[in-house]
């Protein structure tokens, strides 16, 4: 007995609910006949309308308001008291800098958006479209919480289905893309709305003549937002199905293969799927052609840097070649200079040349100025050739030749004093000898020419 007072009591409950819910449903949705104030209504309807006309909303208000609460669904067939108020609402809401009043002007046209589908939505089929006008201006102007837009989206887009609006697409990925990066939103659901809009676009796009191209556009942009997390939300399968096609539109085309090779490796497709394969053989022949072509320009560009590779290869013609071309490339006087160093280095040094060794030390030390080491390297070349200079006493002049190079480069630059002191030391003792002067005729302090490819005058120290 207590168990069927109990349900009883349910029942009842139920049913006072309801009724309160259809007097509310029906008093948001009277009508100009239901009231005993419809001629007031109507006259109060004509005024406010003329204004709404010109857009003067602000004299439009009061008799918007009089209309509306006698009869909020107007005449049944038209929702202009619903529609118009939003208007003159969002009027007084963008004008406003009261919070708190923008707030409640917020609400409000809201809730005319729910009268309007409540009355109207489901007898002329506007509810989906209703909804998502009623998300889009959340959205842009309202700056209404996203969790609420979702809720509005979610709902237009479920009773809408391929007929949902294309103003929906760019709020619903924007928030999308705002929760899934601040951790709001698993990735399964971010998926499926980017793949539940996107059919809806691709079948208005099919079927609709007169809104093709909003929907193509609204598209795009989506899409465009959705790209920011779609690295994080879809798989190879995805980005196969969409890359696919790019490449086969430009199967030959280096910067797609490349493209579309790096992201489907970079998605973990596996390595014998057959597109990737075909990819890969592509992109590795792309690849092997396009470092060649790299390193040619490389080494036509820095034609100094081939040299010393030469050089330390032991290919010193080839070194020179190359010294040779960035002298042709080369403006600046201290860059030629060490170019021209570097040659005399490899004429003298390596391949015993040693008079083209001092033509090109000589060229360098014009070039740049104070500087020790051409005239360094002058006299290791004398030193070296000195043996190969006419009798023992000549020898020894040479050696003298290179002493003074290396004072001269000691005196104009304090970077080589050590080694020149070194060389000094070293050579001191080759100086010619004092008696076998005096038997030639030459006395300490006069000047002998020196023989050979060295030609240097000189002033005998014993």
């Amino acid at each position: 007995m207590m168990k069927f007072m109990n349900i009883l009591k349910l029942g009842i409950l139920v049913a006072i609910v309801a009724n309160i819910s259809i007097a509310q449903t029906n008093a948001q949705c009277g009508k100009f006949a239901d009231s005993p104030k419809e001629e007031d209504a109507m006259t109060a309807h004509v005024l406010y309308r003329d204004a709404v006309k010109i857009k003067d909303y602000d004299a439009a208000f009061d008799n918007w308001k009089l209309a509306y609460e006698i009869a909020p669904a107007a005449d049944g067939k038209r929702p202009f008291h619903y529609t118009d108020g939003r208007a003159i609402y969002m009027h007084k809401f963008n004008a406003e800098t009261d919070e708190a009043k923008k707030k409640e002007y917020s609400e409000t046209i809201q809730r005319l958006y729910d009268e309007q589908i409540a009355c109207y939505g489901e007898t002329d089929g506007s509810e989906a479209l209703l909804l998502g006008r009623k998300a889009f201006d959340m959205f842009y102007t309202l700056r209404t919480p996203y969790s609420k837009v979702k809720a509005v989206l979610e709902d237009a887009v479920a009773k809408g289905g391929n007929d949902t609006e294309y103003i929906v697409f760019v709020p619903y990925a924007s928030i999308v893309e705002y929760l899934f990066t601040n951790e709001k939103m698993e990735k399964e659901e971010a998926r499926q709305v980017y793949t539940t809009l996107n059919a809806i676009a691709d079948h208005n796009i099919a079927n609709s003549e007169k809104y093709k191209e909003q929907y193509e556009q609204s598209k795009a942009s989506m899409n465009g937002t959705f790209a920011k997390i779609e690295d994080y939300i879809f798989d190879c399968a995805y980005f196969k199905e969409k890359l696919e096609p790019e490449y086969q539109a430009a199967p030959n085309d280096p910067a797609v293969i490349k493209r579309v090779y790096n992201k489907l490796a970079q998605k973990g497709c596996a390595k014998e799927d057959a597109l990737m394969m075909e990819l890969k053989g592509k992109y590795e022949t792309y690849a092997a052609e396009e470092n060649a072509k790299r390193k040619a320009e490389f080494e036509a560009s820095n034609p100094a840097m081939m040299a010393k590779k030469a050089y330390d290869a032991g290919d010193y013609a080839g070194a020179l070649a190359k010294y040779q071309e960035a002298l042709n490339e080369v403006t600046d006087p201290v860059k030629q200079g060490e170019i021209y160093f570097s040659m005399a280095s490899i004429e003298g040094r390596k391949l015993n040349n040693l008079s083209k060794g001092r033509e090109y030390a000589r060229k360098a030390a014009k070039l740049k100025t104070g500087w020790g080491r051409p005239y360094m390297l002058i006299g290791d070349l004398y030193a070296k050739g000195s043996r190969k200079c006419g009798d023992s006493f000549m020898q020894r002049c040479a050696i003298l030749a290179a002493l003074d190079k290396y004072a001269y480069a000691k005196s104009i630059d304090s970077s080589v004093a050590g080694d020149a002191s070194s060389r000094i030391s070293k050579y001191n003792s080759s100086k010619p000898d004092k008696e076998t002067a005096f038997m030639m005729g030459h006395k300490e302090g006069s000047s002998v020419k020196v023989g050979c490819w060295i030609g240097e005058t000189v002033k005998l120290r014993f």
